[in-house]
């Protein structure tokens, strides 16, 4: 199995991408078929072979796609098969930067959807083959060339006023109540709640609760199952107490505390943390 990530290199392509990630699993690799994708707020455009099959499941739907693909921001986990041999480059758009591209009319959430990535990116050749065999053999020039293929079509666009109050609040979210943020930004609750809403599709609140989701993963991703401690865990991130956690992990990702300790069916435990490459 082979694993990567790289910031892009270009400041026109960072302001909308957070990262481009690799991922490579062959007919050697013995590991957990049917990872589970945890809730969250960014969109990823999966490249792929143009005949890989790629099932998305979860307890509404069973979302199936061929080739390239969107991920777009979703609230529910996801099952993947991933039984068969695959390789997948990821790239990993910023919280609400769908909306600076002018991607659609409206946010899409919970959907696993094709991606004309030849109309998407203007080229009139779009090899994804030969982008995927860079990315699987020359991974130090992967981050320049995917930079230049994305280059022509995010550097046509500008943020507008919601996209860059949607930008101040996603940097405050973390460390400040929606209150305080009001008063940081000159801002009432309802403005700020319904630019979120407008750029992101999603609630702070609910970006929050999977921002939190995400390091409490990334946390407990470090540690075995011997050394998980469930109050302390509640402690660390501010959990009124042991049950408001269980009740948030079952929740988000379907699964109680002891559930997940004894199964560690996410991505994050198949596959592990994706290393930065410069």
């Amino acid at each position: 199995m082979k694993t990567w990530k790289q910031f892009p290199k270009a400041e026109g392509i960072a302001r909308y991408i957070e990262c481009y990630w690799f991922l490579e699993k062959t007919l050697h690799d013995r590991c957990f078929s049917y990872p589970k994708l945890n809730p969250d707020p960014t969109a990823h455009l999966i490249l792929t072979h143009r005949q890989s099959i790629h099932t998305y499941k979860n307890q509404h739907s069973c979302q199936e796609v061929t080739g390239n693909h969107w991920i777009f921001p979703h609230l529910t986990t996801f099952t993947m098969n991933h039984a068969a041999p695959f390789k997948i480059i990821g790239i990993k758009f910023k919280v609400g930067a769908l909306y600076s591209v002018k991607f659609g009319h409206h946010t899409i959430l919970n959907e696993i959807r094709h991606a004309d990535t030849q109309n998407l990116f203007n080229l009139s050749e779009f090899n994804q083959d030969k982008i995927l065999c860079h990315a699987e053999q020359h991974e130090d020039q992967i981050g320049q060339l995917l930079d230049t293929v994305l280059e022509p079509w995010l550097s046509k666009h500008r943020e507008d006023r919601n996209s860059l109050l949607a930008h101040q609040i996603l940097t405050l979210l973390d460390d400040m109540t929606i209150t305080e943020m009001g008063g940081k930004l000159h801002r009432s609750q309802r403005t700020l709640e319904r630019t979120f809403k407008k750029v992101t599709g999603l609630s702070m609140k609910q970006v929050q609760s999977m921002n939190r989701l995400e390091n409490i993963l990334n946390h407990l991703h470090k540690l075995t199952k011997e050394e998980i401690n469930w109050a302390d865990i509640a402690k660390k991130y501010d959990f009124s107490d042991q049950a408001h956690l269980i009740r948030h992990l079952k929740d988000s990702i379907g699964s109680t505390p002891s559930h997940y300790s004894e199964n560690r069916d996410l991505a994050i435990d198949i596959y592990g943390i994706f290393e930065f490459n410069s």
